[in-house]
């Protein structure tokens, strides 16, 4: 019988690594997951990543590895569009954030970027400049934006063409973290499935404004928003106004891409006008 290309995949994957059993665990627009066992005793997931995702799915894969497992899960091997990776099957810091310990999720995220921005040599040569992650945001047609929510997106984009014209310093960046995808582990809070940037490092907070998923009330306080901008000046060193303004940018990029998608804006219809507010009170 024919196999399937990721039937071919996980056969091959399971010899390569001399695993002895899988799992099938999720199949996403971007992957397939499965857990895979070694002899009954060690665990680890295989990640086959779909076509159309390659590309960014192998660059995020090729930073975790990069990381070295201090603040991200481990990387064990890439080959082709496989991924042979740690198996974390904790909880995240969504769910913590949920349950009503949100200042208790800031605080892990502070310590996963402290891990993740740790100096490293050698970073891969082909990370996604955050310059050109943005350019969603400056071709968007404003009035693809609902009427009352065109200034939301003008005032956003012109935040950003400030923030790109400074000069920063340029770090490999996770590019994706927020508390989803944070997840429990036996050696602490791991990322996962970052994109790869490289940027400004004070970026890599931008998508905690907007999160947890589902917590729209939570994201949209005023309260919680300058509680996190506070919490990375004082934890991060990251200097407070630049973060929001990343933070309002971010939320604005992410409506775009949702609007490109034909998906609704919910979330940021509610969370950017606060951000807005507190960026311009410094």
């Amino acid at each position: 019988m024919n196999q399937s290309p990721v039937e071919t995949a996980l056969s091959r994957a399971m010899i390569r690594w001399s695993l002895t059993k899988s799992t099938p665990v999720a199949e996403s627009p971007r992957s397939w997951i499965f857990r895979v066992e070694q002899n009954g005793r060690n665990y680890g997931a295989i990640k086959i990543l779909k076509p159309l995702a390659a590309e960014e799915e192998g660059r995020g894969a090729r930073l975790m590895q990069w990381y070295g497992g201090e603040g991200a899960a481990t990387i064990f091997d890439i080959h082709g569009n496989t991924i042979f990776m740690e198996w974390l099957d904790g909880g995240t810091l969504g769910d913590a954030a949920r349950a009503g310990h949100d200042d208790e999720a800031t605080i892990a995220i502070c310590t996963t970027v402290a891990n993740l921005h740790r100096p490293r040599d050698g970073a891969p040569d082909d990370l996604q400049p955050l310059r050109q992650r943005f350019q969603a945001l400056f071709d968007t047609n404003v009035r693809a934006w609902p009427h009352t929510a065109r200034d939301l997106y003008a005032r956003s984009s012109g935040i950003a063409l400030k923030l790109f014209d400074r000069p920063s310093a340029q770090l490999p960046l996770h590019g994706d973290l927020h508390h989803d995808n944070i997840l429990s582990s036996d050696r602490g809070w791991l990322a996962i499935d970052p994109k790869g940037l490289i940027g400004d490092p004070l970026y890599e907070v931008a998508n905690v404004f907007r999160n947890p998923h589902g917590a729209i009330q939570l994201a949209a306080s005023p309260k919680r928003i300058n509680a996190l901008a506070d919490a990375f000046e004082t934890r991060l060193g990251f200097n407070r106004k630049r973060v929001l303004g990343y933070a309002a940018a971010h939320s604005a990029l992410s409506a775009c891409w949702d609007l490109a998608a034909g998906s609704p804006i919910t979330t940021d219809l509610a969370v950017l006008p606060h951000l807005l507010s507190a960026y311009d009170q410094g």
